[in-house]
């Protein structure tokens, strides 16, 4: 009877990308839960297997190979202690780097503790006999894939990474006793580059540059990048937290908010990402279209953000540019920009002057974004604050914040109370929502704070977030409000709360519940100048203005596509939705 590929996913798609990698040599173990691994590599002709009944000698077998012929060597065993046997060995692959990928078979690990034969853990491994470590999963769905790819991925390249050494990979079984895979799926190969590798053609591509979070630029690579947009008609997509006010900056996350508007701005055939965590969920959850991402980065990480990652550059983002610009350098192209442009500045212009927009964190954006004092420095508490004003742009001299690393409630007010010390000649400025600030709040109690502070707090008290008409919680009405929105807490906008806290603390204080009120405040705490204390000015919303103003800023412009999109994602149930796509996909 003929014999093909295991019908087991995680084994069709290890083999896949042992082959796109080009790692032929195996050493196999005998076993049960290695049985469908070894038996579909023993029906490919790419394979070279040697066998070897003690564990312990095949790893050094391994070693001896691996050294001999400067490729990797990959071995197999099964469960129980028959990887213990292979540590000897790897410690001695870890000490001479020597590239030798240990994959051990095994069952679920959900069933590690519970007194099962056969079954031991796996999961921590000592410092110095695996560079890495990764657990692939049982695939079941398209994220179990997309972690199994990812993973296989990464624990090949880290095979030669930085001088290499050996690699773990532990792969659970389902025993399934079908070989009728003719054909492995094809799969996503990434590669790591270097600055002397070859690097791969950008010619006739549609490029955009995505930057997350990222620390201040220097002129240099502000040049460089302003070069390559030019020479490859390229744009830069950022957030308030992206630290790039040069040129061809846009702030994407107007355009990739709107809900009724389709246009191909967002078709790309390279995404070049660069810096750290994007607070701008319009801009990193599934707006793009693009074909491949390349990543640059010195960390040589596999960073996967949009699931579509090709390259890893590990190399300084200044050198990837200056390479592409001194290829290309006698083109001046900036049609995609200049697109990029008129639709931005045609949806700030309707959300600027948009009549209907409720009093809110939004329109307080719309409303002093533009104003902000020269020079000085904006920090953002998570989610809200920053979506808000994400949608607006800011003069170029002012440099923005958020602690979009761990993404927690805490500490953004101490973050900024933080960095006004190291600046007392600039303003400080926080836009801080209410939960984030009575979190926080200790910190204004430091006897370090300078007069170069000004505070927004946004108190609709509650976690408006959780409320949004666009967000699962709105689904469930008031059923959200007690414990997951979390109302009624500090003083349920008590008008006196804040007021009293911040004067006996040295503040001036100033509050606002309605546009009037605000406008009359905002000169004031606007302005450019040290006042003789520190401000902090609260305005008083409500949640359902803050779910309104995100809707109409999502809804500023429409086009018969997107209305038709927007009308059946609101009338067509979840489910109904993931369905349709899968058989689409299909």
């Amino acid at each position: 009877m003929n014999k093909y590929y295991s019908d087991e996913k995680n084994i069709q798609i290890l083999i896949a990308l042992l082959k796109a990698h080009r790692i032929k040599y195996v050493v196999a173990s005998p076993g049960n839960t290695n049985l469908t691994l070894v038996a579909s590599l023993q029906q490919d002709s790419y394979f070279i297997i040697y066998s070897s009944v003690d564990e312990r000698s095949a790893a050094y077998m391994a070693c001896g190979l691996a050294a001999e012929t400067g490729e990797a060597v990959m071995l197999s065993c099964t469960g129980a202690t028959a990887s213990r046997n292979y540590m000897s060995a790897l410690t001695e692959a870890y000490y001479r780097k020597l590239p030798v990928l240990a994959v051990t078979s095994c069952r679920s690990n959900a069933e590690i503790g519970h007194l099962i034969p056969q079954v031991i853990d796996r999961r921590v491994l000592p410092n110095d006999i695996v560079r890495l470590s990764e657990q692939l999963p049982i695939v079941k769905d398209e994220q179990d894939e997309w972690e199994c790819n990812i993973k296989v991925n990464r624990a090949i390249l880290e095979l030669y990474h930085r001088n290499g050494g050996p690699v773990h990979l532990n792969i659970p079984t389902t025993y399934c006793p079908t070989f009728n895979t003719k054909e492995l799926p094809s799969q996503r190969i990434i590669n790591r580059l270097y600055p002397h590798d070859n690097m791969p053609n950008l010619d006739g591509k549609r490029i955009a540059i995505l930057v997350g979070s990222h620390k201040k630029w220097n002129n240099q690579l502000t040049q460089s990048v302003e070069k390559f947009c030019e020479s490859y008609n390229s744009v830069v997509f950022c957030d308030h937290t992206s630290a790039y006010n040069g040129r061809y900056r846009i702030q994407y996350s107007l355009i990739g908010g709107q809900e009724q508007l389709t246009h191909s701005l967002n078709r790309i055939d390279v995404l070049i990402h660069i810096g750290e965590i994007s607070g701008d969920y319009f801009s990193t959850i599934g707006k793009f279209n693009m074909s491949e991402v390349w990543r640059i980065s010195q960390d040589g990480e596999l960073c996967d953000t949009f699931h579509k990652l090709r390259y890893v550059f590990e190399m300084p983002e200044d050198q990837f540019f200056r390479y592409y610009t001194h290829i290309n350098n006698n083109v001046v192209n900036t049609q995609y920009y200049d697109s990029c442009r008129l639709m931005y500045d045609h949806l700030y212009e309707i959300a600027k002057t948009k009549a209907t927009m409720p009093f809110s964190n939004i329109w307080i954006a719309a409303q002093m974004a533009h104003r902000l004092p020269s020079y000085s420095y904006v920090h953002f508490s998570i989610l809200s604050s920053l979506r808000s004003w994400n949608f607006f742009e800011f003069p170029q001299n002012i440099e923005s914040f958020c602690n979009v690393g761990g993404f927690g409630i805490d500490g953004c007010v101490s973050s900024l109370i933080g960095a006004s010390l190291a600046h007392k000649e600039k303003l400080h400025i926080g836009i801080i929502g209410d939960l984030a600030f009575f979190y926080d709040m200790n910190v204004l109690g430091n006897r370090h704070l300078g007069n170069n502070l000004r505070i927004l707090l946004i108190n609709n008290n509650i976690g408006a977030e959780f409320k949004l008409y666009c967000y699962p919680g709105a689904k469930l009405e008031d059923e959200t409000t007690p414990y997951i929105a979390a109302e009624g807490h500090f003083g349920q906008k008590s008008p006196k709360l804040v007021r009293h806290y911040a004067q006996d603390l040295g503040f001036e204080y100033l509050d606002a519940s309605s546009k009037e009120e605000f406008e009359q405040h905002a000169v004031r705490f606007l302005s450019p100048t040290n006042n003789d204390k520190p401000i902090l000015l609260e305005v008083f919303t409500s949640y359902q203005d803050e779910s309104k103003a995100l809707e109409i800023i999502r809804n500023l412009d429409s086009n018969t596509m997107g209305f038709i999109k927007k009308k059946v994602k609101d009338n067509v149930n979840y489910n109904t939705i993931q369905k349709v796509r899968n058989i689409l996909k299909n």
